[in-house]
């Protein structure tokens, strides 16, 4: 994958799936972008043409995210996550949900605000599937954290804030007075060993999708030095 930065970062906001690098040290410690904090009574997410943060939809209710969440740049969801969660479930033809690998990062200050940039570690990950689409959701701390900052696997969190979590993804899509449509399932709790490889699958689904991205980027660079 070419981690370069753009050229035309330098003139433009990068877009924070496509035009921010994950990281030289990824998967280990890597670059993520976050799309909501737990004070949020709207859920935002990254509308993936333009780069910027949009409204999804109110949270009608009181369930709300426990933890920062957002993406991964430079990852997407597809065969090769689907094919390591058949691996790891015995559920044969799971596919990637067609999104960038999700991130929930603990951290001890309250963050405020959403559309940021921030260095993570991860520490693990939740198999989630969503309609039988891998939907996996990796758990992460933020780097240099007074208080969470010194885990490494996800063994070490207090239990309580991984149910918090679980809770939240299994319920966050549902509707009092309405059966759950959504067939939200979590499989199995990982630690970061495994957080890494899915994370590397998701690296590589993200090259072979979005090869042309980088291809561009190069002959735009190459004719702009020509000039």
């Amino acid at each position: 994958m070419h981690n370069s930065t753009p050229l035309m970062t330098h003139f433009f906001r990068a877009h924070p799936w496509h035009g921010v690098s994950i990281g030289k040290n990824a998967p280990e410690i890597l670059t993520c972008y976050i799309e909501i904090v737990p004070t949020d009574t709207v859920k935002y997410e990254l509308d993936k043409e333009s780069g910027f943060l949009k409204v999804d939809r109110p949270q009608k209710y009181s369930n709300y995210c426990p933890a920062l969440y957002g993406l991964i740049p430079q990852t997407y969801c597809a065969k090769h996550v689907g094919d390591f969660c058949s691996f790891k479930t015995g559920i044969p033809g799971v596919m990637g949900d067609a999104d960038p690998l999700d991130i929930c990062v603990l951290v001890e200050k309250p963050i405020l605000r959403s559309d940021i940039l921030m260095e993570v570690i991860p520490i693990g990950g939740l198999r989630t599937l969503d309609r039988y689409e891998s939907d996996d959701k990796i758990i992460a701390v933020l780097k240099g954290d007074l208080v969470y900052g010194h885990i490494t696997d996800i063994r070490q969190t207090p239990p309580h804030l991984i149910e918090r979590l679980k809770h939240y993804f299994l319920t966050y899509k549902d509707c009092p007075g309405e059966s759950n449509t959504q067939h939200m399932e979590i499989k199995a709790i990982y630690g970061r060993e495994e957080a890494h490889e899915v994370i590397r699958m998701a690296q590589r689904d993200y090259k072979e999708n979005f090869s042309g991205i980088w291809n561009g980027h190069q002959e735009f660079s190459k004719s702009s030095m020509e000039k």
